[in-house]
Order: structure tokens, then C-alpha cells, then sequence
């Protein structure tokens, strides 16, 4: 049988957090495991310089991100994990799509509007501080896909259009040149839960409201007593539905503890107790991979061999590929 390929990226600028372990990681180690599908999880480190200049910080978040997916338990043996920029054929392959690619198509891309809308805005040029990394980054995107002919690419709902203009651009090749490229299609996870950070919002690195996954036990406890709730006191019934509290219970809850913790909101649970009981829930989940990922931050080589590994498997499939793109498009060899 023939498998699914699915394809993930992380972009290497922040902390993982706990938004990102129940919307992403933890769903997509899951997937990882389902024999019917090939995974391919990578560091978009490429990606990361469109919108970050410290190079201290891409090489940390990068080491942080790889030791966090390897803590949690990818099965590197199955999923093909490995770093953006390892993989030379992707920014080959980007110029060549950057070929094809309509310019029109780009100047529809939400983050180039909104760049433009916000100097519009400001008074300034629409172009002010606009890089051509920004403006072309959904080619780079779509040379990630196409590189590796995925199949299902999951995404958040900001992320679909990307995915489209993958599409789009290899529909274009595939016409014009030669039918290399699989058109990708955005899977967009309905059941995926999406925390609310500390006031309440979306947990989000641009709204500073994050709890960063594997914080010790002391710092954990900690954040979690900073989530914003209202001023009803011990006794009094609260809603679990306009509650972050009960929100991100329920991420890490079973069905069964949710019902609990639903009625125990019914009978005027204090929030300190809420929020005891929600530290020593997520405490409990994540103290095993804490520890791992805490040894293997202390293990960079390690960390290395494993990324260049998955390169070197990743590679198998981007050589090959490529080579086909150069002939097609008449830069491959002459005889």
C-alpha cells in the first residue's frame, strides 16, 4: 500500500509552548505513528530569517524545537526529521518557482497586505521594511511542499492560502514544463484545540501570554497561577465555557476528568484550587519528556547527528526531484 505523505514545518524563532504541543506536536507525533502515512517534520530555519535578525536566537530556538519534538517521542526511524537549510535543493528549487510564479498571485498574500495596509496606515510607502523575504516567502513555502510531493499539508486557517498558492504555482509547472509536482492540499484540523494564553487571548509568542512547555516544576506552577480569571469567589458557580482555566483542562484532561472538572465548576470550585489541580495535570503529562528534553539540550551533538541524519534520508528524495526539475526546465546536462 501506498502511503500518505504528510509534511510539517516549525519555524525556529521562540519557545515551543503549550499552545503549540496540543495544536501541533502532539497531534502530529500521533499522526507520525499511523502506519499509512510518511511523515516528513522540518526546522524552517529559512523561514525564520524573514522575520527574526538574531542569529543567536535562530540557532537556540532551533535546538530548542528539534530536542522538544525528540522528548516528546518522534519516531525519527519512521518520520523524516530534518533542518530547512540542510536540504540545498530547496532554495534551487524556490528561484525555479520563483520563475513561474505570477507576481499577482504574491501581491495577494495576507502578510504582504498586511504589511502594506499597516505602512498605508502609518503614511509611509507602501513597501517600507517590506524584504523580497517577506514578499516571496509563500514560493519558499511552496518549494518545501512541492520538494517533497506531500500530499497533506496541516496548517491553521491563516496558513491555507499558502498552501493554495503552492498549488497554484505547481499547476503552473506542471503545464508548462513537465507533470513533476503532486498538488498539496491544506488539512485544516477542526478538533484541534487552540489554548488561550494567560489573558484569555490565543496563546501566542506576539502577545508575550505564553507558557513555555517544559518550564520546571516551581516556574510551571508559577505561570499557571497567572491565569487571568474573574472575581468570583469559593462557592459561587463559574462557567467552564468562559473559563482559560477549564479551556486548557481540557486540553490535557480525558473525557472523564473534564466532566468532573466541569461539575466541580458548577459547585464553585475556588480558582486556587482550579488551578492546583491544572498544574499537577500538566505536570504530570509533561514530567517524563521534561526531563529528556532537559538532557538532551545538554546534548547539542546528539541533537546534530540526528538532524543530519534526517537530511541525509530527506535528501534521497530532494536530489532526485530536483534532478528532474533541471531537466525539465532545459538547465540539466546538455547530452
Amino acid at each position: 500500500m501506498e502511503k500518505q505523505r504528510v509534511l510539517t514545518g516549525i519555524t525556529t524563532t521562540g519557545t515551543p509552548h503549550l499552545g503549540n504541543y496540543v495544536g501541533a506536536i502532539r497531534p502530529a507525533i500521533a499522526a507520525s505513528e499511523d502506519e499509512s502515512v510518511e511523515s516528513f517534520f522540518f526546522l524552517a530555519n529559512y523561514h525564520a530569517l524573514i522575520k527574526c535578525s538574531d542569529p543567536q536566537l535562530i540557532r537556540e530556538s532551533s535546538k530548542q524545537i528539534a530536542a522538544t519534538w525528540l522528548a516528546l517521542g518522534l519516531n525519527t526511524d519512521k518520520a523524516v526529521f530534518y533542518r530547512q537549510s540542510d536540504i540545498h535543493e530547496i532554495p534551487e528549487l524556490t528561484w525555479v518557482l520563483c520563475c513561474n510564479a505570477a507576481k499577482g498571485l504574491m501581491n495577494r498574500a495576507h502578510a504582504y497586505k498586511a504589511a502594506v495596509q499597516a505602512n498605508d496606515e502609518a503614511g509611509e510607502d507602501a513597501d517600507f521594511a517590506v524584504t523580497m523575504g517577506l514578499f516571496s516567502y509563500p514560493v519558499l513555502m511552496a518549494a518545501d511542499i512541492l520538494m517533497f510531493n506531500a500530499e497533506k499539508i496541516p496548517v491553521g486557517r491563516d496558513q491555507i492560502q499558502h498552501v493554495e498558492m503552492a498549488r497554484d504555482i505547481a499547476q503552473r509547472f506542471n503545464h508548462n514544463f513537465a507533470e513533476i509536482f503532486t498538488l498539496p492540499e491544506a488539512v485544516v484540523g477542526e478538533d484541534v484545540a487552540i489554548l488561550r494564553g494567560l489573558d484569555g487571548r490565543k496563546m501566542s509568542k506576539s502577545y508575550n501570554n505564553t507558557i513555555p512547555l517544559f518550564l520546571p516544576e516551581k516556574q510551571l506552577r508559577k505561570a499557571i497561577n497567572k491565569i487571568k480569571t474573574n472575581l468570583l469567589e469559593p462557592g459561587e458557580p463559574k462557567d467552564p465555557d468562559d473559563s482559560t482555566v477549564f479551556q486548557v483542562w481540557e486540553a490535557f484532561a480525558s473525557p472523564q476528568e473534564t466532566a468532573r472538572m466541569r461539575s466541580d465548576f458548577a459547585n464553585g470550585i475556588a480558582w486556587g484550587e482550579a488551578k492546583k489541580q491544572l498544574f499537577e495535570l500538566i505536570n504530570s503529562e509533561l514530567a517524563q519528556a521534561r526531563d529528556e528534553y532537559m538532557r538532551l539540550m545538554e546534548d547539542p551533538g546528539y541533537i546534530e547527528s540526528v538532524l543530519l541524519k534526517g537530511a541525509e534520508r530527506a535528501r534521497e528524495h530532494s536530489a532526485s526531484l530536483m534532478h528532474r526539475v533541471r531537466e525539465a526546465v532545459g538547465i540539466g546536462a546538455i547530452c
